[in-house]
């Protein structure tokens, strides 16, 4: 018998049922082609189902031209779509799983950057992230947006689909624009009162109904609450709104889920968003409509969580996205009893901000995207078992050394350090982020589980390296932080070995010195960053709950740019923002000076001085810990990977490692 009698128990969802209570969310995967499924979806797609999921409700896919933020969107209006619908649900039902389509429209959140087209919504009130002024739709537009969803609709039966959700009332999407008080000012049938402001959707439901008839299952994803948007729908709304739906008779389930542009968050819930933290109103919409299953979403990552809300009653299924995108095996391994090898996700939105310029990616799981090649029962033996040494215990270090190892080498893995990690170690050092020691928690946990011979405090040189007699060295030893001070507005500086005056003293740090705990930092401290990356927001969070004074001082416009594209942007300014951080942009540092330091400004070049700082840290960029892979370079097959061959992510450095794994 299953841990998790409820989560592995079949459900009746309108006319067909879900083996289980596993829901595979719509999300962005952006390998899309010429608005179209490829086969790379199927591959996709076929692996979580392969991995046990119950439901996948496919990514969103426009129901118009209109609504369009990238090229990589689905035009689900479009005849073409068919065909691959027909191959997708053959992969996909070949493992008893069901398999919706998602129509959408995204309304005032995008911009008509991609199409050239107007932005359309009820009223004319832009995005916050988009910003651009949309187009007050008239009835003939209405018309046409309808249509769009009879056309999804139809294709969805068309291509042996099991349904349709029909999307765009959550997120803020247009469905929701009309709904809200907030974004809806129209005086017409479709604006003012409740029933006008419902009158789009039911509209839509009932015609998608109609295409697919009573065969098929047809569902509706709502928020659960707007969020902190002004004037915009609490949950109380939402429940009466779901009412209504349900009242209809037309529809299977609601799916919910929560939040705005205005508060990104509330959907993407990276971390430290708690796992469960839309559960409370989710629960709420489900005494609503006790009639419907409900589906529930939030970082439902663990299936102990799951079986909790769903014995509790307080929905009927579990969604999640990016739990899937990180282990595609996650119900199986939950189903079995083997939940400690679930491959966590640890709510690092990597997923979010890949999809930025390029196909969906996982910070940790390098198969994303790439299921035919890297994916599932893709690893082959060895030809050879060959003795492979792994120099470096960052993440990835660890993950060449057990894709090697579960190929079927002898692999001996040195740290310098006493504990592996690198420096996702000194990440999860912030409270803040201390979830994402998942990553690093996994891959040891994995590397138990094989003959992995692990040195700790063990500093290999070259020589040892070749008397030892290993057959290839994969060299992984990172990088080392760089405390000359200087900002990229000052590339000839880099190369003279200057520093910026007072860089060198011993009140001055690098971030991985600062969360390291090692450091005699004083109270006030100045943190330089000319990255825009997170590793000095985890630092200046670190030092304000250890009760330092932190002023974050950066040469670009806003700190930690990069942020934006993994969504959590707004959430971390409110954060730090909250336990006393300053921002002091567009200034580098001119000097350190004792216990003073002096910042220019990098558009006047005036400069101002900022007494009693106790310790200034610098992030500006690592070194390449080369020296090892180019003193057995020619003398043994050697490759390296990671931050050794050029400082980048944590993404680089275990996709490079599982790559290392496999071509040895």
């Amino acid at each position: 018998m299953s841990d998790y009698p409820t989560l592995f128990s079949p459900l009746r969802i309108g006319p067909l049922t879900a083996k289980n209570r596993v829901w595979m969310t719509a999300h962005s995967t952006q390998l899309v082609k010429d608005h179209n499924f490829t086969d790379e979806h199927v591959h996709y797609y076929a692996e979580r189902a392969r991995g046990g999921v119950g439901v996948i409700t496919m990514e969103a896919m426009a129901v118009h031209p209109t609504t369009q933020p990238y090229k990589g969107k689905i035009f689900a209006f479009d005849p073409a779509v068919v065909p691959n619908y027909e191959k997708l649900a053959a992969a996909v039902h070949e493992h008893d799983t069901l398999l919706l389509a998602q129509p959408w429209h995204r309304g005032r959140e995008t911009s008509g950057t991609v199409n050239r087209l107007p932005v359309w919504a009820p009223s004319s009130v832009p995005d916050v992230v988009y910003r651009e002024m949309p187009h007050v739709l008239v009835d003939e537009e209405i018309d046409e947006l309808v249509n769009g969803y009879v056309l999804a609709a139809r294709h969805a039966v068309e291509g042996g689909l099991d349904g349709v959700e029909v999307h765009g009332l959550a997120h803020g999407y247009l469905l929701g624009q009309f709904l809200s008080p907030a974004t809806n000012h129209r005086t017409d049938q479709f604006g003012g009162s409740f029933e006008n402001r419902l009158r789009l959707i039911l509209d839509i439901i009932a015609k998608t109904r109609a295409e697919t008839g009573r065969t098929k299952i047809v569902g509706v994803r709502i928020n659960g609450s707007d969020g902190g948007v002004p004037g915009g729908l609490t949950n109380a709304d939402w429940a009466r709104i779901a009412r209504a739906i349900a009242d209809t008779g037309l529809v299977d389930y609601i799916s919910v889920t929560r939040g705005t542009y205005i508060e990104r968050m509330d959907i993407y819930g990276a971390t430290p968003q708690p796992a469960g933290f839309q559960v409370e109103d989710t629960a709420r919409i489900k005494a609503a409509v006790p009639e419907l299953p409900v589906v529930v979403v939030g970082r439902m990552n663990t299936p102990e969580l799951a079986e909790q809300v769903l014995a509790a009653g307080q929905a009927d299924m579990v969604g999640m996205a990016r739990q899937l995108i990180a282990d595609p095996e996650w119900a199986n391994k939950a189903r079995d009893g083997e939940t400690t090898s679930i491959r966590p996700c640890v709510g690092a939105n990597w997923c979010m901000a890949s999809i930025v310029n390029s196909p969906l990616a996982c910070v940790h799981n390098p198969a994303v995207g790439r299921e035919l090649t890297l994916g599932v029962g893709t690893l082959t033996d060895a030809p050879a078992a060959k003795r492979v040494a792994v120099v470096g215990g960052g993440p990835g270090g660890m993950r060449a050394a057990l894709t090697a190892a579960q190929r079927g080498h002898r692999v001996t893995l040195f740290e310098q350090d006493a504990e592996l990690g690198g420096q996702v170690r000194l990440i999860g050092r912030s409270e803040t982020y201390a979830e994402w020691q998942g990553i690093t928690d996994w891959l040891i946990s994995q590397l138990d589980r094989t003959d992995v011979q692990v040195q700790l405090k063990h500093r290999v040189e070259a020589g040892e390296l070749l008397a030892e007699g290993f057959d290839e060295v994969v060299v992984a030893t990172g990088s080392t932080p760089l405390k000359h001070g200087w900002s990229s507005l000052r590339p000839a500086s880099w190369g003279d070995g200057t520093t910026v005056p007072g860089a060198d003293q011993w009140n001055v740090y690098s971030v991985a010195e600062a969360l390291s705990g090692k450091a005699q930092i004083g109270p006030r401290v100045f943190i330089f960053d000319d990255t825009g990356a997170r590793q000095p927001v985890v630092a200046a969070e670190y030092l304000a709950d250890r009760r330092h004074e932190v002023t974050l001082v950066t040469r670009l416009p806003q700190v930690a740019p990069d942020l934006e594209a993994s969504r959590d942007l707004q959430a971390t300014y409110r954060r730090v923002r909250g336990k006393g951080i300053r921002f002091i942009t567009d200034h580098e540092v001119d000097a350190v000076v004792e216990d003073s330091v002096v910042l220019r400004d990098v558009w006047t070049g005036e400069t101002t001085t900022h007494a009693d700082v106790d310790a200034v840290v610098l992030s500006t960029g690592n070194a390449a810990d080369d020296a090892l892979y180019h003193a057995l370079k020619g003398r043994l097959p050697v490759r390296a990977i990671g931050d050794c061959v050029s400082p980048r992510r944590i993404f680089n450095a275990i996709w490079e490692g599982e790559l290392a794994g496999r071509e040895i």
